[in-house]
């Protein structure tokens, strides 16, 4: 079971379209403190558009 001080957590990618569309990965806590935000693919909308971090 991974510790909650896990150096590369798993976390939630949410669309900015309101779709309510979802990526899963993992980032490394120490490389990224901060909130990420990424350019992905959205299939609801069918373009690009900005996925930021959920907790």
């Amino acid at each position: 079971m991974a510790k909650s001080t896990d150096v590369r957590p798993i976390i939630k990618m949410r669309s900015t379209a309101g779709t309510g569309y979802t990526y899963v990965t993992r980032k490394n806590r120490r490389n990224d403190p901060d909130r990420l935000v990424l350019r992905k693919f959205d299939p609801v909308v069918r373009r690009h558009v900005d996925f930021k971090e959920e907790r």
